[in-house]
């Protein structure tokens, strides 16, 4: 949501969808990792062994485990499940970004949104699909009016995303949103909508 709309009185969003989007990808990347073991998460395993304890609980976990840093995700994830991670240099740039954002200020020339947006639909997305069958669009704050004003968002800034079995969008026109976009993403896109029987939604 932070990523997607922009209004007089919400000027900072931009930021937070950096940092929220950054947080996103930690949290996922780690529940990726957690699939092969919970205990890969954690980047120092000898310094859960107290020399006390028969066996390992919840709240020794809790209390000394530190898990891996944010910018050593991309490795532990390769190393752990033999994925690489989309688009390392999007990655790389986010995180360069929310390090900034949080510990000093923002840098002057990036766009955040379109950044944001990036990480999450070459990154995030392709990975919870793989993993979890899980779809970005469809986890949006705004329920009430439903994924199309972030599916027109996607379109515009030419970001291919998972598209699920029922989708549908009512409030936008794609055919409006794929304006001046080239013959490559128009193509991706028909094709998506075919596989699920919605090519509908691309006439005019």
């Amino acid at each position: 949501m932070h990523a997607v709309f922009a209004d007089p009185g919400n000027e900072h969003w931009d930021f937070i969808s950096v940092t929220n989007t950054a947080h996103a990808g930690e949290l996922f990347l780690k529940a990726i990792i957690a699939k092969e073991h919970p205990l890969l998460i954690f980047k120092d395993l000898f310094s859960l062994d107290d020399n006390r304890a028969d066996a390992l609980d919840l709240l020794s976990l809790i209390k000394r485990g530190r898990t891996h840093d944010f910018d050593k995700l991309p490795q532990v994830l390769w190393v752990t499940t033999g994925q690489r991670l989309p688009n390392p240099d999007c990655f790389d740039r986010l995180r360069r970004a929310r390090n900034s954002i949080q510990h000093f200020c923002a840098p002057e020339d990036e766009d955040f949104r379109a950044l944001s947006l990036e990480f999450i639909y070459t990154i995030i997305d392709p990975l919870i699909r793989k993993n979890f069958g899980l779809y970005a669009i469809q986890y949006h704050e705004d329920h009430s009016v439903g994924y199309d004003y972030v599916v027109g968002c996607v379109v515009r800034h030419r970001l291919r995303f998972s598209v699920p079995s029922d989708f549908h969008v009512g409030e936008i026109s794609l055919c409006e949103e794929l304006e001046g976009a080239d013959d490559a993403y128009r193509a991706w896109l028909a094709q998506e909508l075919k596989k699920i029987g919605q090519e509908k939604l691309l006439a005019k």
